[in-house]
């Protein structure tokens, strides 16, 4: 038998609210919550331990002991207590706390020595985050490495936006000096996506090991990305706007860098 919560006043259904709710929670704990089978699912593949697995019998109709690694606790609870701590409307019955993980530069491992990287600085809407995350996995890059984050990156927004990309993509988090300075070390070469001193982004060799960088639509990015760049890229446009949505642009740049390296 599962331990069952019925009450919205438990002690740790008001510490899932808060986790669902304050990144200053999710950041003092070093959890956060996640919703739906897929996403835990693509958590688990991602190597995330999850603490505990919540469940809502009247909605949720499978087995939650698939979804549990070794040391989870397994609770079910009501379907007033599930609605309080649920994130999203529409859901499937099952929720997951896991335990963040170490997102800084020196946690990254490439599994070869020509790596494609993309770089976002300063993405801030949990939406563009999420389709960046998308994009990444799509196109299987290495890593993705947010410069300068202005969002927590396990904020419920964006595991929802990206459909649990944030756990099948690798991720790490940094300054831009730092990411420049990881990026100089490792003898990858940094193309920006900036309208300064740019040539068309397709007169660009991305077979070497690649970081791509993209910046938000309303500033760009930083000079740091400008001045310290192999080369700056543009993506020549034909309308009467000089800029597209940053999940896009980073998709037709990754993806030209894919093309050249044949897809590998």
């Amino acid at each position: 038998m599962y331990k069952t919560i019925s009450s919205t006043q438990n002690s740790l259904v008001k510490q899932l609210v808060a986790l669902s709710e304050k990144s200053r929670d999710r950041k003092k704990l070093g959890l956060f919550l996640i919703e739906g089978e897929r996403e835990i699912g693509l958590a688990l593949q991602g190597g995330y331990q999850l603490n505990q697995l919540l469940f809502c019998a009247e909605i949720f109709s499978g087995d939650p002991a698939l979804f549990a690694s070794e040391g989870t606790e397994i609770i079910k609870i009501s379907e007033e207590v599930y609605q309080k701590i649920a994130y999203r409307t529409t859901t499937e019955g099952i929720l997951a706390v896991a335990e963040t993980k170490d997102l800084t530069l020196d946690s990254l491992h490439f599994k070869n020595g020509n790596p494609l990287i993309l770089v976002a600085e300063a993405p801030e809407k949990p939406g563009n985050i999420g389709a960046l995350l998308r994009t990444a996995d799509a196109a299987n890059v290495d890593a993705v490495l947010i410069a300068n984050p202005r969002t927590d990156l396990y904020n419920p927004n964006i595991i929802r936006s990206s459909v649990g990309c944030l756990f099948t993509n690798q991720v790490a988090t940094g300054t831009s000096e730092e990411i420049v300075a990881y990026l100089t070390a490792k003898d990858i070469q940094i193309f920006s996506a900036t309208l300064q001193d740019s040539k068309p982004y397709h007169n660009s060799d991305f077979t070497k090991p690649t970081a791509i960088v993209v910046g938000t639509e309303a500033t760009g990015l930083t000079q740091i990305w400008r001045e310290q760049s192999t080369q700056n890229i543009l993506i020549p446009m034909q309308g009467t706007i000089d800029s597209m949505n940053v999940s896009v642009a980073a998709g037709i740049l990754i993806f030209e860098a894919k093309r050249q390296r044949n897809f590998q």
